[in-house]
Formats: C-alpha cells, structure tokens, sequence
C-alpha cells in the first residue's frame, strides 16, 4: 500500500469517475486502475462498485477512502512542518466562504489579513453551506466561513460574531415612517428572499415562522444585490443582514428598518477539520475579522 494508492482511491471517489481521477492525479488511466485493482487484491477487498456509467464505494470502501483522506491530511502535516519549519503563516490558505457574507466582508478582511500575514495569501470559493461543507471534507478547503448551527465531531469551529437581520423596503412603501417591525408583519407583505439553496433564507423563515405558513407571498432571488434592486422596484421587501445594508451598500431609493425585539440575528463562524495543521492560520484569520470592523456587527471575543 502506497501514498499514490491512496490519492487514487481518494479521487475517484470524489471524481466519481476514472478518467475524471486519472486528469486529476496526472497519470494515464489504464495507470491508475491498474493501481487501484492492486490495492483491492493486497486488502483482499472491492473499494469500489463499477457499473456501466457510475462508480460508487462499496460500504467498506466508503469507510477506507476516509480513512486514505485522514491518512493524506496527516501526511501533509508532516509536510507542512518540515517545510515551513512550523510557520503555519506562509503558503496559501484555502477560504470558502458563503454567499450571503462574502461580498461584504472580504473587501474589509482581506486587506487587513494581508497586514497580519502577509506570507499567507488567499485562495477563496464562494458557494452555498452544502457546497463548501463537501469541499471542507474533502481537503479543499482549509476554513470555511459560515452561519451556526454547523459540523460534527469531525468539524471544530470558532463563531466569530453576531448580525442582526434588518428589514429593507422602498422609499414610498406605507411602512417608511415606521421606526421598527415585527417579525410576524412580515407575513402580510410580498417578502423577496434568496432561492432555497441559501442558508440565509433557512435562517429569515426560522426567525419569522409566519412565513412559512400557506398563502404566504415570498418570491426568491440569486443574489442579496439582485434583490435589492427587486425591492426599489417597488417589486416587495427583504430582509438583509446588517452588513449588507452599511452606507457603502445603501440606495437612496431604499430604506432600513430595524426589526422589534426580539431582533432576528445570525451567528458567523470559522469552521475547518480537526485534523488541519495550521490552526495558528485559523486564528489570524479570526483576528483579522475582529480589525475588518464591518458595520452593524457584534464581534464575540
């Protein structure tokens, strides 16, 4: 059993595929099946099912390629030591990040993690939490940032801050003069929310359960910026974290109203597998979080 055995069977489970494996790990097909049908001779066992048009893990498999993927991280551990002589701030970090934080963080974090580390660039994937869970435990990803509840033992996270959610409607819409709403008076409006795939939607419904209640008018959008111009239309209202409404975002055909307590809130953390080496990097980037002083937001010390 060898190293490139394990990377083997570790891509073609991801890939789901040989040829897919085969590109990923550099070498030629017939290469790589040949490696892997020895692997299975020396275990004594089928690693994978090989149908017509599919590839999917047999139940000891399932658990074999996990243990090749710890097995990797560990050795990359060791990797990561010798080369960096224990300077876990050098070389790039892996950042996946959801996309109901991303564009109104990263444009404060960024610059300010640069000044903490400055050997310690960037590599970042925006995506929904199922995407970059996936990503995350296959080794993609270093950290992951992300609204609770999220992980398992596997998984170690650090909340990071709270954000209170915030109600947007037009300038001319009947609630303007309001100086808060209740969650509940949502239920009576034409409310424009992120498609289901968000987990920010997930989150609105939770603080405002009358939404989910039949008859409730909700239209979904791709994006907070597409659905904020949705909103000027005089198309509905939303509801957008506090960062999303800083001035930097603000249009002066909108306006801001703060929710009635209780205020709907949502807590962000950092989140990255137990077995990843360069926790001092996960605390950096946790520091640079506490200095990007994004607006409306409650850092957690």
């Amino acid at each position: 059993m060898t190293l490139n055995e394990l990377r083997y069977i570790v891509a073609v489970a991801q890939e789901r595929n040989f040829r897919r494996a085969a590109e990923k790990s550099f070498i030629s097909q017939p290469a790589l099946s040949l490696a892997i049908q020895k692997l299975e001779e020396e275990l004594g066992l089928k690693i994978f099912e090989r149908g017509k048009n599919n590839i999917s893990m047999t139940p000891v498999g399932t658990e074999i390629v996990g243990q090749a993927q710890r097995t990797l991280e560990e050795v990359e551990h060791i990797r990561e030591i010798a080369k960096q002589g224990k300077d876990q701030l050098a070389g790039i970090l892996r950042l996946g990040i959801i996309y109901s934080v991303g564009p109104y963080l990263l444009p404060d974090l960024v610059p300010a993690l640069k000044k903490i580390a400055p050997e310690m660039p960037l590599e970042i994937e925006e995506n929904i939490t199922a995407n970059l869970d996936t990503l995350l435990r296959n080794g993609k990803l270093d950290v992951i940032i992300i609204a609770l509840p999220y992980g398992d033992a596997g998984i170690a996270t650090q909340a990071v801050y709270d954000e209170p959610f915030e109600v947007v409607i037009s300038k001319v819409h009947h609630w303007a003069k309001r100086g808060s709403i209740k969650a509940k008076e949502l239920s009576a409006e034409k409310v424009l929310l992120l498609d289901s795939g968000h987990c920010f939607s997930n989150q609105v419904a939770e603080a405002c359960p009358e939404l989910e209640r039949k008859g409730a008018d909700i239209q979904q959008g791709t994006s907070f910026e597409t659905i904020r111009n949705m909103v000027a239309s005089g198309l509905g209202i939303t509801v957008l974290p506090a960062s999303a409404n800083s001035a930097r975002y603000r249009n002066p055909l909108l306006k801001v109203i703060p929710f009635a307590k209780p205020v709907p809130s949502r807590r962000i953390a950092l989140a990255w597998r137990k077995s990843f080496a360069r926790v001092q990097a996960v605390e950096v980037l946790a520091q640079a979080i506490a200095q990007a002083k994004i607006p409306g937001i409650k850092l957690l010390r």
